[in-house]
């Protein structure tokens, strides 16, 4: 599906690292968080377990328990450090719970999940089939998944801005709306939708830019990245090359934010696999089949 590849353990290191200043850049982040949770009014239920994927500092799990004051929520970070973080987001009567754990192998068990919810975590994980695989085993049939993720014009500005210094990835490549929704059918989802919306953030400078993105966590994480220090020379071609990017005085930034939702497959749905196709039943559900 893709060409590209991230490394987990750099991805961990930049979050970790980010965990005390990601809410002084946070901006976007909240404003995508906020459109995620109208998102939610699709599932008219009242849920008895939330889970929130990639819950970094918490602000979006202390949202999930505002709205669903009577279910368990369930905060999931690769990160520690940013776990360690969302404890300033904790209420004193019934606190979310926090675990730290890989997306692509939740610590939950088969089916008990009613609600999943992810703001721009998705895009850090690059294996999109195990990634949704996990994701309709834990959740319940007609359970929500509601996520949002960066598309592959985000930072377009900044990455051609270094495509004119050397060749070298500088930064992160991201997957685009027809992968995901793909990954979504072939995992079993049922009725995704998805939308794809572009934000621009203006700043005084690059620097700023990229100030900000090194206080998200948000930093180049693909496998194939140059492991040397950036020549002073490479670094001021690229500056120059966003310079004459400016804007009405202003240096633009996109960001691409895919949002979908989708629906948990009843049980014994075949999804694909590595290999063919797989389908799971319960053993009550096999009962008397015996002759």
């Amino acid at each position: 599906m893709n060409d590209f590849h991230l490394d987990r353990r750099q991805v961990r290191r930049n979050f970790g690292r980010a965990a005390t200043t990601y809410e002084q850049h946070d901006v976007l982040q909240r404003e995508v968080q906020a459109q995620l949770l109208e998102r939610l009014d699709v599932y008219t239920q009242e849920p008895l377990r939330v889970v929130d994927i990639g819950a970094g500092t918490g602000r979006g799990s202390a949202l999930l328990h505002k709205r669903y004051g009577k279910a368990q929520i369930i905060a999931v970070d690769l990160a520690l450090p940013m776990l360690h973080a969302a404890r300033s987001h904790l209420g004193w009567r019934r606190p979310f719970a926090r675990v730290c754990a890989d997306a692509g192998a939740l610590p939950l068990a088969d089916h008990s999940v009613d609600v999943l919810h992810s703001n721009l975590c998705f895009q850090w994980i690059d294996d999109l089939p195990a990634l949704f695989g996990e994701c309709m085993r834990v959740l319940k049939p007609g359970g929500l998944l509601a996520f949002s993720s960066f598309g592959p014009d985000t930072l377009k500005e900044l990455r051609a801005a270094w495509a004119q210094a050397d060749r070298q990835p500088h930064v992160s490549r991201f997957l685009d709306m027809h992968d995901v929704g793909d990954a979504l059918l072939a995992a079993g989802a049922r009725d995704p939708v998805l939308d794809v919306c572009r934000y621009t953030l203006t700043y005084s400078e690059p620097r700023k830019l990229l100030l900000e993105l090194r206080g998200l966590g948000a930093t180049n994480a693909d496998s194939g990245r140059g492991r040397g220090l950036t020549g002073k020379s490479h670094y001021r071609r690229m500056l120059q090359a966003y310079e004459a990017m400016r804007v009405d005085g202003r240096i633009p930034a996109t960001w691409e934010v895919v949002t979908a939702h989708a629906w948990g497959p009843p049980v014994g749905q075949p999804r694909r696999v590595a290999g063919g196709e797989i389908a799971s039943f319960s053993v009550d559900s096999l009962r008397g089949s015996r002759r």
